[in-house]
């Protein structure tokens, strides 16, 4: 039936980022879905407690992604663990909110690392993967609103200018890969109540609600479809998109 090519049904998929936010809701909803789900942090206990609540479709994976080296040993890792790779959900980042006249390098250089470094050395192993394997594959990236937009009223020039980095990143992957039978996508949330988001100042969320035309922020599982859509049979002529998903924050 046609609608079984929305399905993730036996596809084994890497999440990043996965032990909290964004990342552990999307992959539960993987799981919960028929798919094998890693679950891959560089907070190995947080992983394996998300693993843990998941359950047995669900592994933990500790790892730095902007180290390429730990990247690598996971993705192996994860491939021994559930004998081959289908899709990655390349989740992880960071954001700092301070103005871009007192941002040090090293503050810049982390989130430009973790956000862009990492997004890239998990796509390039998974990459590897799929190419060895000869089966094609599907990434991910998380991108976000901030590659399109300037956020105010915090002051983030680093994430804005790491995440413009990764939806264009997922458009160059996109174009060298296609003839290897791998689909490079993005998607770009806007303001979503998670952890990180639940941490900023109140009048911040006050002020973002008051511009979002839906009035509200989106939640995780308000980001599970396009996800599923991306790594389904449903897209095989989709790639090189960013899928922004922001209640309407964009269009005005």
């Amino acid at each position: 039936m046609f609608y079984d090519k929305f399905s993730v049904e036996g596809k084994r998929v890497l999440v990043t980022g996965g032990a909290q936010g964004i990342g552990k809701c999307v992959a539960g909803i993987l799981a919960r879905c028929g798919a094998s789900v890693g679950i891959l942090d560089v907070n190995g206990e947080a992983a394996a407690r998300t693993a843990s609540e998941i359950g047995g479709k669900a592994a933990a994976f500790s790892c730095d992604v902007t180290d390429c080296a730990q990247v690598g040993e996971a993705v192996g890792a994860f491939v021994r663990r559930f004998g081959g790779l289908d899709a990655v959900f390349n989740n992880a980042g960071i954001v700092q909110h301070k103005p871009a006249e007192e941002l040090t390098p090293e503050e810049f250089r982390r989130v430009l690392d973790v956000n862009l470094n990492g997004v890239f050395y998990v796509a390039q192993a998974a990459a590897k993967e799929f190419m060895r394997a000869g089966t094609g594959g599907a990434i991910v990236n998380t991108a976000s609103m901030s590659g399109s937009i300037v956020n105010i009223p915090q002051r983030q020039a680093s994430y804005n200018a790491s995440k413009a980095a990764v939806a264009h990143l997922t458009k160059s992957l996109a174009v060298e890969w296609a003839q290897k039978g791998i689909r490079v996508n993005c998607i770009s949330p806007g303001y979503i109540a998670t952890e990180m988001t639940g941490a900023v100042r109140d009048d911040w969320k006050e002020f973002w609600k008051e511009m979002i035309p839906f009035r509200r922020m989106g939640t995780p599982e308000e980001l599970a479809g396009a996800v599923i859509y991306l790594m389904s049979d449903a897209s095989s002529y989709t790639s090189g998109a960013d899928i922004i998903i922001d209640g309407c924050f964009t269009c005005i």
